[in-house]
């Protein structure tokens, strides 16, 4: 049997290491779900799901995966921050699995919902369906929880009401936002768009992020706007890549 040398064992793991993490980053990654929990100021009495970015391009199979993994977890309601697709063809299927969610999902949009130039009345009849709703500058009270939840789109700070409940909480797109809300402060802001880089490393964090992320690209940030919680998002954008950035479903608690 031929001996392996020392060097030549570490050359051919040179070799190996980049085509493992490759492979790892296209074929494994971007559909290895992970549950993140974030509970906010030690938690308290109400219990949901945040997710985002779902950038649906017709893996059904994935997106079921998506859909089982929320409804076992059991939420009181859901919210999703952005991008649901890219082209309008994916839009009715996309919908279809929102539907299936067994929680009222609460919606704002991504500037990809709006690009796609899918009928905006559609994502209102599949979010309505579930017993929730997709706001689109505007509000809604949850009762049982003294929760408002504030859909922020292209109005910006300029649709924003008095506030209607005890807490409110912010759904929109581009993390950045956070810091241009006025004298505005919210409970929780929940936002997406950065899908955490998609490519992160040890110790740097994300290669890089689309414009509107600005310093907030995964996790959790003091803003003048409020505590702001940055999801990872679901799918992936022009490179079907992940590394180092699982596809994120988050529990919070407040």
């Amino acid at each position: 049997m031929t001996k392996i040398t020392r060097r030549k064992f570490l050359g051919l793991s040179a070799l190996a290491l980049p085509a493992a993490l490759g492979a790892d980053a296209r074929f494994i990654e971007p559909t290895s779900l992970r549950v993140t929990k974030f509970n906010l100021r030690g938690g308290g009495d109400c219990r949901f799901v945040h997710f985002t970015d779902f950038h649906h391009k017709g893996d059904v199979r994935y997106a079921a995966d998506v859909v089982r993994t929320i409804n076992e977890l059991a939420p009181e309601f859901v919210c999703f921050t952005g991008d649901l697709v890219e082209e309008a063809r994916f839009a009715r299927e996309a919908l279809g699995f929102i539907r299936q969610i067994k929680a009222p999902v609460y919606g704002s949009p991504g500037n990809h919902d709006y690009w796609s130039h899918v009928s905006f009345p559609e994502f209102e009849r599949a979010f309505a369906a579930t017993g929730g709703g997709w706001l689109v500058d505007r509000t809604v009270v949850l009762p049982n929880h003294d929760i408002e939840l504030v859909g922020m789109a292209r109005g910006g700070v300029h649709s924003f009401t008095e506030p209607q409940a005890a807490r409110q909480v912010l759904l929109l797109h581009y993390p950045a936002m956070a810091d241009t809300l006025g004298s505005r402060r919210f409970d929780l802001i929940l936002a997406g768009h950065s899908h955490g880089g998609q490519v992160r490393l040890p110790f740097y964090g994300a290669l890089m992020v689309p414009h509107g992320v600005g310093p907030y690209e995964l996790g959790y940030y003091e803003t003048p706007g409020g505590p702001l919680y940055v999801n990872g998002g679901i799918g992936t954008y022009r490179i079907p890549l992940r590394l180092n950035c699982r596809p994120e479903i988050t529990v919070v608690t407040m």
